[in-house]
């Protein structure tokens, strides 16, 4: 038995060559602790007192090994495939819907326009119970989604729990569902064409394409390119929709890894689409990789303005390594540098504190580069915007009652007294009905800590033990007093965040997503912002040192 594990786990050593082993040191202690695994495995599987999953057993090994590097260097079982195509693709077979488990109830968050879902009759807000006659209670996101995909064609049962009082059946055929990488499309002010990023898959270059033409149809005359969000995903298509507004043959991308053959330079290979058009582009703490390649390519070739907050900062590029038995391994294999020559990675995962916790790196050991006008710009921590937005935070209060499930609860509940509601850029609640909104959560179960009241108990519990601070115990009684009265007071206080949100999660119900973002065009401070910059001639060639 353990000659044959360390026969298995010795091939692909063998086949990078077993000369290695006689001149290389580390490939003698790949052999031996290999060696090791293998007899401790043995061992485990032959005397532990009760019986153990070697499937289990072993991936849990391989995921801690994994975890050491990074947390894109990852193991993909063969059941896990076709959730990992998904992501490189944006395709799968399956009905076309957004799920998640709220408070243990997967509920339907979103559907796709024209999906066997929304044919078959499902509506956003019903809780899934039963697919295909089994109860999916307690089941997570991964095992629900697992039984929901699958092969285009075939047909599953569905049974939903509708508005907390109807339990309805629906067969649902699946088919191949294609996840749009561009979310919304349109002109603002007349001649400013926007369009929102939301995916890297493989058609991402050719959608962009398309959407800048379409815009430019219509009459747009400045681009705003929203990023905010996307995680990325495929570097070439990255690189192509760079080449669209950099000449051909600049350089967009360089990968610098172990081997040579990780190591490339990624250059334009196409006349650009436009050369002239104003730009902006909008980026959050959730643009990642591929968005940072797109913003800091536009940036480093001073092509338009970056607007908004710090991306995420993931200079890391991974490919996908076949294994045997249908999986693979998705391994981090280079780092990547944009134009300027700086690389954006914020992380060091070389080097983790005591913890095990990479490190940020720090602003001494930030190098600075230059854009094409020789504006300044900095490495180690994702692309910094030109113009800064503060992003919008919501009270613990708010927070809590998204988590509750209460808001999502409510918006369902309305749907289903009203047919109908005005477009999405129209539509706000009165005050009546907010009333009637706030006095629906008074009645309900409503958990609503927050970190300042953890930190108050903490800080009493503290003056209580130590007599030299036991003194400051009745000005924390007054802070809790305080936050008690806010809590108390919560939906009056934060009343205008609150109306909003729930405005938007009723306008979900009826427009979906796209009615979510046509209706937040015209309160969006990045969006204001960018229209200021790119139609001021001024402000524009100032930002990029023209």
């Amino acid at each position: 038995m353990r000659k044959k594990i360390i026969l298995l786990l010795m091939l692909p050593l063998l086949a990078v060559g077993l000369w290695s082993f006689s001149n290389d040191d580390r490939y003698f202690e790949l052999a031996k602790n290999i060696d090791i695994f293998a007899a401790l495995y043995t061992e485990v599987n032959t005397y532990y007192v009760d019986e153990i999953n070697p499937n289990t057993l072993i991936k849990t090994s391989i995921d801690a090994m994994l975890k050491k590097l990074d947390p894109y260097t990852v193991y993909i079982p063969e059941d896990d495939i076709e959730d990992f195509r998904t992501n490189a693709t944006g395709q799968y077979g399956g009905i076309g819907i957004m799920s998640n488990n709220i408070n243990n109830r997967h509920l339907v968050l979103n559907l796709y326009k024209e999906s066997p879902a929304q044919e078959a009759g499902i509506k956003i807000g019903d809780e899934i119970v039963m697919i295909d006659g089994r109860s999916i209670k307690g089941m997570n996101d991964d095992e629900v989604g697992k039984l929901i995909k699958g092969q285009s064609g075939t047909e599953l049962l569905i049974g939903v729990e509708r508005n907390k009082k109807d339990y309805i059946e629906m067969v649902v055929k699946r088919k191949k569902i294609t996840i749009p990488n561009i979310a919304y499309q349109t002109i603002l002010d007349e001649n400013v064409g926007y369009f929102k990023l939301t995916e890297f898959t493989r058609s991402a270059s050719e959608d962009v394409q398309n959407a800048v033409t379409q815009l430019k149809s219509a009459g747009a005359e400045f681009l705003i390119f929203d990023l905010r969000g996307n995680p990325g995903g495929l570097l070439n298509e990255a690189v192509a929709i760079c080449n669209m507004f950099v000449p051909k043959g600049s350089v967009i991308v360089e990968t610098r890894g172990k081997t040579q053959a990780q190591s490339m330079s990624y250059t334009g290979q196409n006349e650009a689409l436009d050369l002239e058009i104003p730009i902006a582009v909008i980026i959050d703490g959730g643009s990642a990789s591929a968005s940072e390649i797109v913003s800091g390519v536009i940036q480093d070739y001073d092509r338009g303005v970056i607007i908004g907050q710090k991306s995420f900062g993931k200079g890391l590029v991974q490919v996908t390594r076949p294994l045997s038995y249908n999986s693979q391994l998705k391994v981090t294999t280079a780092k990547y540098y944009i134009p300027s020559g700086r690389c954006i990675q914020a992380l060091d995962y070389l080097h983790k504190n005591a913890d095990g916790q990479a490190q940020e790196i720090p602003d001494s050991l930030k190098e600075a580069f230059f854009t094409t006008n020789n504006r300044i710009v900095y490495d180690g921590g994702g692309v910094d915007p030109d113009v800064k937005v503060p992003m919008t935070k919501v009270s613990a209060y708010t927070e809590n009652l998204i988590k509750s499930g209460l808001l999502f609860d409510y918006a369902t509940r309305y749907y289903y007294r009203h047919d109908s509601i005005v477009e999405p850029t129209a539509f706000q609640l009165s005050d009546q009905e907010y009333n009637e909104f706030s006095q629906w959560v008074d009645r309900q179960e409503f958990e609503n800590s927050s970190e300042i009241e953890h930190a108050i108990k903490l800080l009493s519990v503290a003056a209580d033990e130590d007599k030299v601070y036991k003194q400051l115990t009745e000005e924390i009684n007054t802070i809790s007093e305080e936050v008690s009265r806010l809590k108390a007071n919560g939906q009056t206080h934060f009343r205008k965040e609150i109306k909003r949100r729930l405005e938007l999660e009723i306008i979900r119900r009826y427009y979906y997503n796209q009615g979510v973002l046509e209706a937040t065009l015209n309160s969006d401070e990045n969006i204001t912002e960018a229209l200021s910059v790119i139609r001021s001639d001024v402000n524009y060639a100032k930002l990029l040192n023209k």
